[in-house]
């Protein structure tokens, strides 16, 4: 199973998803891609095996991945201040992978119902998705 994890920015939620996932999950292969070489940086020191920078790692990704982890932003052209490319978001969207994408209001898309989720809470339940889509709940 090939899980994808695609953070801007810092990283920091990148970062949250790919420690929750090494400690669930510990022989799962994660792939973590920042928009960015600090969130990228950040999301390999939480554990992951391997990673990559740009555009171009989140369109070949996107494209044999089976699981997509991300902030909403990474699905919306233009979001996480300019980080998310349309080729990186089409990209996102077109992909045949699930994707467990986690509501955010600094992408400045806002997400009716989510307003009493604390960061941690959304990054748990992306890992409990996770972990039911690989038959280890």
């Amino acid at each position: 199973m090939k899980i994808v994890i695609i953070d801007g920015q810092g990283g920091k939620v990148g970062r949250t998803i790919t420690e929750k996932l090494k400690q669930k999950l510990p022989d799962t292969e994660l792939t973590v891609i920042g928009t960015n070489s600090i969130a990228t940086a950040n999301m390999l020191k939480a554990g992951a095996e391997y990673g990559a920078t740009g555009e171009n790692p989140v369109v070949l990704a996107a494209e044999t991945a089976d699981i997509i982890i991300g902030v909403i932003g990474i699905a919306i052209p233009h979001s996480l201040l300019g980080e998310v490319t349309p080729k990186m978001a089409e990209a996102v969207g077109k992909s045949p992978a699930q994707k467990i994408l986690i509501p955010s209001s600094r992408c400045k898309n806002f997400v009716v119902g989510t307003e009493n989720y604390t960061l941690n809470d959304l990054t748990e339940g992306a890992v409990n998705k996770v972990l039911s889509l690989t038959d280890n709940k």
